[in-house]
């Protein structure tokens, strides 16, 4: 029986929270209130100055986070966090080109939806984190369960085939079309709209319903694997925050090279059980990390690197017939 480890110490505490609660506050007040007030569509370079924005962003967060706690297992945790959920948040970018490319998202709007998207995911990661963080400090055996969930979804990744994701099949559009009326029409950035003297939603709405939900799955996984990097609540969600926030411009920059990276799952789920892995081992009786973090970065970073590489270097094959165009928008109740 391994020894039970031991609850580390957090390093946040209420200036820290208070004055990250702040900065993200204004980052996304001037994001959407500023830069992104008219709704326009976002070009590849743009999305790749915001995503360089936002990385170089997390890379001072890590920096200041280092100089001020001058613990350097911290700073190696946030950064390590940050890369695993930056990676796994690229293949969950092929999910939203679904869910846009299903409701004919027009391009203008889809940045609207992604923003207030990663609002409702922010508070949703919040609950996951803080929640599994109470699992694992009061019941150990937990970290067996999380470790197994990872190895699992490493393993799933690894060997299933594409699965095609149907937004139609989606429990909380359903109810969402089931409980309020609706109109098949885009009515501009609007999310509800007066329709024939009652309120509809709109297909904008509808699209946002299904990436908000689509996120708590998302969290099922990254979650637990960023658990298995740090236990410290502060390293976990502001990695978390920082991955988030970048999500958006990454999107936009990736949507039409995804395709070269198409030996990135694999990579990812190679991650995912290697973390499983670390987070089963935990402690020695010492209370050190049996795999320390700075080898869990290099095997990280290494495996992610391999993987896109590979990506590049090996053609999917032709083979293989096209896959088939995305069907139809819903039929909408009036």
């Amino acid at each position: 029986m391994p020894p039970t480890e031991t609850v580390p110490q957090s390093i946040g505490n209420p200036y820290l929270w208070t004055g990250f609660g702040v900065l993200i506050f204004i980052l996304l007040a001037l994001d959407l209130g500023v830069f992104h007030r008219k709704a326009h569509e976002v070009r590849a370079r743009e999305a790749l100055g915001w995503s360089i924005f936002w990385i170089a962003l997390a890379l001072l967060f890590n920096a200041a986070l280092w100089i001020y706690t001058k613990d350097e297992k911290k700073a190696f945790e946030f950064f390590t966090a940050y890369v695993v959920e930056k990676s796994l948040s690229v293949d969950n970018l092929f999910v939203f080109l679904v869910i846009f490319s299903y409701f004919q998202v027009p391009p203008q709007y889809q940045h609207k939806v992604l923003f207030w998207g990663i609002l409702g995911a922010l508070g949703m990661r919040a609950i996951f984190i803080f929640g599994g963080l109470v699992l694992l400090e009061h019941l150990h055996w937990m970290i067996y369960v999380f470790g197994g969930i990872l190895i699992l979804t490493g393993i799933k990744l690894c060997v299933k085939s594409d699965g095609k994701v149907d937004p139609s099949k989606n429990i909380f559009l359903r109810i969402a079309k089931r409980m309020f009326p609706t109109v098949t029409e885009y009515f501009g950035s609007h999310f509800i709209v007066r329709h024939e003297g009652r309120l509809h939603l709109t297909p904008l709405l509808l699209v946002l319903i299904v990436v908000e939900s689509t996120d708590v799955i998302f969290a099922v996984d990254s979650v637990p694997a960023v658990l298995g990097i740090s236990k410290d609540p502060f390293i976990v969600y502001t990695s978390n925050v920082f991955a988030i926030l970048g999500l958006r411009a990454l999107y936009f920059f990736l949507a039409a090279i995804m395709d070269k990276f198409h030996l990135l799952k694999y990579g990812l789920g190679v991650v995912l059980a290697f973390v499983g892995v670390k987070m089963i081992l935990g402690e020695d009786k010492d209370h050190k990390d049996v795999i320390p973090i700075e080898i869990s970065l290099a095997v990280i970073a290494g495996v992610l690197a391999i993987s896109m590489a590979l990506s590049l270097m090996i053609k999917p094959k032709k083979d293989e017939p096209p896959p088939p165009p995305p069907p139809p928008p819903p039929t909408l109740n009036p």
